[in-house]
C-alpha cells in the first residue's frame, strides 16, 4: 500500500489522518501533517444485490403507460380562471394554504403563487389540485382555429402563410380608410 500524500510504500500499519479536510491513508511521517483519526478496523463489506430480471412484457407495459400519459397531457389544457377556482374551492372547504400544501405535498409558496396567477400549474399539479379540491381545472384542448373565409379561399392548393395574413390586414385597413 502507498501513502496518499508522499507516494512512498507504507511499511507497517497504514494510518488514517485528516489533512486539510481530506481523510487520507498515509505513512507515519505524513501523519504529522494532520490529525490522526481512529476508525473501526472491522468494517462490513458492501453487498451488492443483483437487480431482478425485467421481462419483455414489463418493458412493454412501461412503454404503454408512458405513451398514454403523453397523449393525455397533450389533449388537456388548463382553464383560464384557474386561480379563482382554486381559491374559491380552497376557501369553500375551509382549508388554509398550509393545510392544502400538506394534503397534496406541495409548498405553500407555490399554492399562493398559483392563486395570485404568478405561476401556472403544470398538468401534474393541476391534477393534484383537482383531486384535493374536487374541481375541474383541466379541460379538453380546443384544436379548432377560426380562419377568415376570404383568406382561406384565396389559394386552397397551399397552406396559409404569414404573407397571406399581412396582405389580408392591408386589404382590411384600406377598406376601413375608404369608409
Amino acid at each position: 500500500m502507498r501513502c496518499e500524500v508522499c507516494g512512498r510504500k507504507i511499511h507497517g500499519k497504514p494510518i488514517r489522518a485528516v489533512i486539510e479536510g481530506a481523510k487520507l491513508t498515509v505513512c507515519s511521517e505524513c501523519s504529522k501533517h494532520g490529525a490522526i483519526i481512529w476508525e473501526e478496523e472491522a468494517k462490513q463489506p458492501l453487498t451488492i444485490k443483483p437487480k431482478p430480471e425485467t421481462t419483455p412484457s414489463q418493458i412493454l407495459k412501461a412503454q404503454v403507460v408512458r405513451k398514454t400519459q403523453t397523449v393525455l397531457e397533450s389533449t388537456l389544457e388548463l382553464v383560464d380562471d384557474y386561480d379563482v377556482k382554486v381559491r374559491q374551492a380552497r376557501e369553500k372547504l375551509g382549508l388554509t394554504h398550509e393545510e392544502l400544501g400538506k394534503k397534496i405535498n406541495e409548498k405553500v409558496s407555490v399554492l399562493k403563487k398559483i392563486e395570485t396567477r404568478k405561476i401556472k400549474p403544470d398538468d401534474k399539479l393541476a391534477a393534484k389540485l383537482e383531486h384535493a379540491l374536487r374541481i375541474k381545472l383541466l379541460v379538453p384542448a380546443s384544436t379548432t382555429e377560426t380562419v377568415p373565409a376570404t383568406v382561406a379561399s384565396k389559394q386552397p392548393s397551399r397552406g396559409l402563410t404569414l404573407g397571406d395574413i399581412v396582405q389580408f390586414d392591408k386589404d382590411k385597413s384600406r377598406t376601413e380608410e375608404k369608409a
